[in-house]
């Protein structure tokens, strides 16, 4: 009798234990500091996060933060800053991001964008005056454009295997890429910076024309292609600064703009004594955009 009334004693309640969770940090323990914010990321729609499978580095808990660590370079048209996107308190999940900010028109020098936006559509109407008028709300609306472009162009470049950063997202103005560079921040240096000699550059003229190539063969001219655009990182070369991507049939301008790149480049090498012809280039170039 007493053997059957223990067995029909109701079990201890079993106490829940949370000690795999007490490393996760919540809003509630963590703060932003002085040049912090929570990150970005889960703020955003799918289509404005790169291209799937997002590579491992990719930090995507939305506990983690954004810190930023300086400016790695100014530009025309955006700056670009070096951000840490990392989860408190695990190592594990800490990257370098390259964060590029457009400013509007009334704080840029780049005046040129219209030979670069030559063929391409506005979908809202409401923008596209806006766009004509230059209106503050059309200011705005050149920045988002620029930043939106240049995502569009680095995701479809990435997924055709094109030597560029992978675009881990974009938010407004704000255009959030791969770093190239060291684990201390220490950028790449740009083609222009690297001393070299001929035969090590003739390797590297060669990884331009295979990076050429692949826009050319869809569809695309870099538009602005030079020496100091072009990264050399870990012996590899990455082309970066997209915005400008130019149509090469649908922009009126599009050949003359991949033959501007075919010169820039050839005459940055011959100047160092590793000789190229432009011309054969762009013909290279042409046999690809039709083949």
């Amino acid at each position: 009798m007493s053997d059957l009334s223990a067995s029909s004693e109701a079990p201890s309640p079993r106490l829940f234990d949370a000690s795999p969770f007490e490393s996760v940090p919540s809003f509630a323990d963590v703060e932003p500091g002085e040049n912090q914010r929570w990150t970005t990321w889960p703020a955003i729609t799918p289509s404005e996060r790169g291209p799937q499978p997002w590579p491992d580095w990719v930090v995507t808990s939305a506990g983690a933060l954004d810190t930023e660590l300086g400016i790695l370079k100014t530009g025309k048209e955006a700056d670009v800053f070096l951000l840490e996107r990392a989860v408190p308190d695990d190592p594990g999940r800490r990257t370098l991001l390259a964060a590029k900010r457009y400013r509007d028109s009334d704080h840029s020098s780049f005046h040129r964008s219209g030979v670069y936006t030559e063929g391409r559509s506005t979908r809202n109407t409401r923008d596209t005056r806006a766009l004509a008028k230059k209106s503050e709300h059309g200011r705005a609306v050149a920045a988002l454009q620029w930043s939106f472009a240049e995502f569009d162009a680095l995701c479809r470049m990435w997924e055709l295997g094109a030597p560029v950063p992978y675009p881990v997202q974009v938010n407004g103005t704000e255009l959030l890429m791969e770093f190239l560079g060291d684990t201390d921040g220490v950028a790449a240096p740009r083609l222009a910076a690297v001393r070299s000699a001929p035969d090590e550059l003739s390797g590297l003229y060669d990884q331009v024309v295979d990076l050429m190539r692949i826009f050319a063969a869809a569809g695309f001219a870099h538009g602005d292609l030079s020496a100091y655009n072009l990264l050399v990182h870990r012996g590899r070369v990455r082309v970066i600064d997209l915005p400008q991507i130019v149509d090469i049939i649908a922009n009126p301008q599009g050949l003359d703009l991949l033959h501007r790149d075919c010169v820039n480049i050839c005459d940055w090498f011959t100047r160092r004594r590793v000789e190229r012809d432009a011309e054969e280039l762009f013909a290279e170039m042409l046999a690809a955009s039709y083949a």
